[in-house]
Formats: structure tokens, sequence, C-alpha cells
């Protein structure tokens, strides 16, 4: 397992991993944090899907992206081994790119899910850089759905299936008490 937040193999202290949970696909191979890390140390990071928030007035309701046939995404990520503690720290971060037309209504940035065909080039160290930034692109419109869930995932206490809980976009969540 490792831990999300990624930390260069340089720097002085672990705080670090605080600011490079993302990695943008455009500037990744030219900062310092995650240059070598593009170019050496590139993984798969599976996730059954990721969380948008819509703000509408005073809320903020959550969507969850995900494949209509419920089968994983391969995120790109990077990964780095920290051993300036006490004990080595194994740390990675998401790779986002700029959002498709799904997203954008939500956020500017999604991250890189990888199309099957890229997974096997993402992780072999042969692979150009000029390639791998080639395959960085928003994800194509169709490998996507969105739903509505329980807005249960905008509290980080909250850690069950019940974040996940489809909610019926038709409700007139907005309507004021009397």
């Amino acid at each position: 397992m490792l831990r999300w937040g990624l930390i260069p193999a340089w720097a002085k202290d672990e705080k670090i991993g605080y600011s490079t949970i993302n990695a943008r696909a455009e500037t990744m191979a030219d900062k310092p944090a995650f240059r070598e890390a593009f170019r050496w140390r590139r993984c798969i990071v599976p996730a059954s899907g990721f969380i948008e928030w819509e703000t509408v007035g005073k809320k903020k309701l959550p969507y969850h992206f995900r494949r209509p046939d419920h089968l994983p995404l391969s995120l790109a990520g990077l990964w780095e081994r920290w051993t300036k503690g006490s004990e080595p720290i194994e740390t990675f971060t998401i790779v986002v790119t700029e959002a498709n037309d799904l997203v954008r209504p939500m956020h500017d940035r999604m991250p890189e899910v990888l199309a099957d065909g890229d997974i096997d080039r993402w992780l072999d160290q042969e692979t150009s850089p000029e390639t791998l930034q080639a395959m960085l692109r928003p994800t194509d419109e169709g490998l996507l759905m969105k739903e509505r869930v329980s807005t249960r995932v905008n509290n980080v206490k909250n850690d069950d299936p019940a974040c996940l809980a489809v909610e019926d976009a038709s409700l007139d969540l907005f309507q004021e008490a009397p």
C-alpha cells in the first residue's frame, strides 16, 4: 500500500505530500516534484470511480463518475520512495488533466483515466516522454457516466457503502423550509 501525496526522494520532510496529491499532466515532466517519477516510476491507480461536487446555492451535491459496466478505472499515477525519515515511505500521486464535457460543469480538471490500450505503454520504462504526453488527454465521453450520490460522502468521517448510494436527482433539494 502506498500513501497518497507524493514525497519526492529529495524532500527534506514528508509535509510536501499534502500539496502533491495531484500532478498536472501538462507540467509534471518539468516540475521537480514529479519529473523523476514521471520518467521512471509510473503506476496505475485502480479506482471504482471518482467524486466531484456541483455547487448549487449553499449546497454541494456530490456526483460519482464511473464506468457504466462497473469495471475499475485505471488512473495514471506516479510513485516515489522517500528514505529520509526513520522508515521508508512509499507514496503516489494521481495525474490530472483537463476535464471532458461530462465533468467540466463541476470541475475544470479530472483524473487521467487511461484507455485499456494505453496501460502497458504507461508502465513501460522504454516509452518516450513524448509518447507518454500524447496519451494524456481528457477521457472519452462514452467511458464514464455520472450519478448523484449521498451527501454522506461530503464528510471524511463517513467511510462506508452508503456514501455511494444513488440519490434521486429529480428531488427538489433546494426548496426552502417554511
